[in-house]
């Protein structure tokens, strides 16, 4: 049982995976969400891997915050106490996985599957088949994954792009030779409008009320279509967890604290005038340290997680929206820029110049400054030829291809992050170009998928493609806090 401070004991949970992407996963396992918080279940919405956007769907379906298993940034050993931490309070966990059930790390066998934490979690995996151009041999896919690996469950199979009910009738006297029992149907016809761009599924926060529709869709679709008692009663059958729920608190007292002083960082960025965003910054230990937490359509990618350790080690977490703020929250003291899509809106950031003289001048303090992907091209001079924050001596631009894949990494040079020489494990995504990709003190070598050194360490900023998980090393929030303390 999941035992110690945060217990959730043996919540019902279940993964729901496929033979392959583009299978119907995630509008299943999004609106099996809707579907059972629609019949007033506390629905604890789980993603395995790195992905940013299908969280924000799960979120829309639950009232609750999507978060992420990624057996490859935090470990498989954080895995639980993570999902234990997320499902407090709930009646019953639904995981999305990720890919094909067995695929994970390019190389690395089954680290960071699905099926790696479907057995992690000790739970029953529902498989969402697509069956539209296949009827008999859908047996033969299913009893395939079955017996690939005897340590995974495989509890049910949920048949998607069903054609009519000759159809259904196959499938399922075939399935039922295999013994895997049939718990939802899905017809061909029910579509269930998601746009998609460059990088996958348009985010929440930019589909507003188009995204309320289509989550309402899926959860009626699926309410519809698949046996909900039936999977209820296989989330019921996981085993017990061992070991407490993960807590920003405990995590940050058993990380070991950032060393004091700090080393030299280099040069604070070149830019205008030194002003106080927001108004003064505190003067003393006991005021408030504000974090100003870039927010907003433009910039939706940023793992929970990231925010509860910043409160964790003392800091006032404020979210701002750099398409719509024109200044810093009050009493900034240092800022995070996650991920998202900046060259969607690169008009509207560029337009927001007030907000970017801002962003400049809390940099040239020596403030530290965290940007990830996103926020690494909102510092740079220019997006696509329109003007930026200016923080960084570099420009960015959209590109053909896709940078993807997970990164083993180490600081290069010490930063209000982290010391040189720490490792930590981070993702790339994106489909934009950096130039130069590094600077005079760049923040971190990686060695795949070539060796390379990327990312800007200046003054108080830290800048990178690579999106990082710091549940994986709390220390990194500390020490992030500590330096908006004393900068």
């Amino acid at each position: 049982m999941v035992t110690g401070a945060g217990s959730v004991g043996s919540v019902p949970r279940l993964v729901i995976a496929a033979p392959s992407s583009g299978s119907g996963k995630t509008t299943v396992a999004t609106g099996l969400m809707a579907a059972l918080s629609a019949r007033g279940m506390a629905v604890s919405p789980h993603k395995v891997g790195p992905d940013y956007i299908d969280p924000g769907y799960h979120a829309l379906a639950t009232g609750r915050v999507g978060r992420n298993l990624d057996a490859y940034l935090c470990g498989a050993e954080l895995v639980a106490p993570l999902f234990a931490h997320g499902a407090r309070g709930c009646d019953i966990a639904v995981v999305e996985g990720v890919m094909g059930l067995f695929d994970g790390a390019a190389g690395e066998g089954e680290l960071a599957s699905t099926a790696q934490v479907a057995k992690v979690l000790r739970a029953p995996v529902v498989l969402v088949v697509d069956a539209s151009a296949q009827a008999r041999s859908a047996a033969a896919l299913v009893h395939g994954f079955v017996s690939f690996d005897p340590e995974v469950r495989v509890g049910g199979v949920i048949l998607n792009k069903v054609g009519s009910e000759r159809h259904e009738v196959v499938l399922r006297e075939a399935l039922e030779a295999v013994g895997v029992p049939v718990l939802g149907v899905l017809r061909r016809g029910a579509r269930v409008e998601t746009p998609a761009r460059h990088l996958g599924l348009v985010p929440v926060a930019e589909r507003a009320a188009d995204a309320v529709a289509a989550v309402d869709a899926m959860g009626a679709m699926v309410a519809e279509g698949c046996d909900l008692a039936g999977l209820v009663a296989l989330a019921s059958s996981a085993g017990p967890l061992v070991g407490a729920a993960w807590d920003a608190d405990e995590a940050l007292v058993s990380s070991p604290p950032p060393p004091l002083p700090f080393p030299s960082l280099g040069a604070a960025p070149q830019g205008p005038p030194v002003g106080r965003p927001g108004g003064p910054r505190p003067q003393t230990p006991d005021g408030p340290t504000v974090v100003a937490l870039a927010g907003g359509a433009a910039f939706s990618f940023s793992y929970a997680e990231h925010a509860e350790l910043l409160t964790a080690a003392g800091a006032e977490v404020v979210t701002f929206d750099p398409l719509r703020d024109e200044e810093l929250p009050e009493g900034t003291s240092g800022g995070v820029i996650g991920g998202g899509f900046p060259e969607v809106y690169a008009s509207e950031l560029s337009a927001n110049e007030g907000l970017r003289k801002q962003i400049a001048e809390l940099a040239a303090s020596g403030a530290p400054v965290a940007a990830e992907c996103a926020g690494l091209l909102y510092l740079c001079r220019e997006l696509d030829g329109m003007p930026m924050c200016g923080v960084l001596d570099a420009s960015a631009r959209m590109s053909e291809r896709l940078t993807l894949g997970y990164r083993d990494a180490v600081a290069v040079s010490d930063s209000v992050l982290a010391a040189a020489g720490t490792r930590m494990r981070g993702h790339e995504f994106h489909r934009t170009v950096v130039e130069p990709g590094a600077g005079d003190s760049p923040a971190w070598g990686v060695r795949v998928p070539e060796r390379r050194v990327e990312g800007f360490v200046v003054g108080g900023v830290h800048a990178s493609y690579l999106h990082t998980h710091w549940a994986s090393a709390p220390g990194v929030a500390r020490r992030f806090v500590e330096r908006c303390r004393t900068s």
